[in-house]
């Protein structure tokens, strides 16, 4: 898992309800990037992506913008030692 990179993301702004779950999933798997994705009490989205690390920063990238309706104020990232994820799914 050397060649692996793994990012603990945060996404604050207008991120829920407006399908930024559903879309970093279809663009995690279209990218191959391992992980997942799910709503905060707090209004945030949590993320964490690992695969790849060119992979991985494209998707960091992608979180500012995130999907069609969404308003981004803020992204903060931390890199930690991948643990092996498989897939990406949407977590409740």
């Amino acid at each position: 898992m050397t060649d692996r990179k793994r990012a603990h993301v945060l996404v604050s702004g207008r991120v829920q309800g407006v399908g930024y779950r559903a879309n970093t999933r279809r663009t995690a798997r279209r990218n191959r990037v391992d992980g997942w994705v799910k709503n905060l009490d707090d209004g945030r989205v949590e993320a964490v992506f690992e695969g790849p690390e060119d992979a991985v920063e494209s998707m960091i990238e992608w979180c500012h913008e995130g999907s069609p309706a969404a308003s981004v104020e803020d992204v903060t990232v931390e890199y930690e030692r991948p643990r092996g994820e498989d897939g990406f799914e949407i977590r409740y």
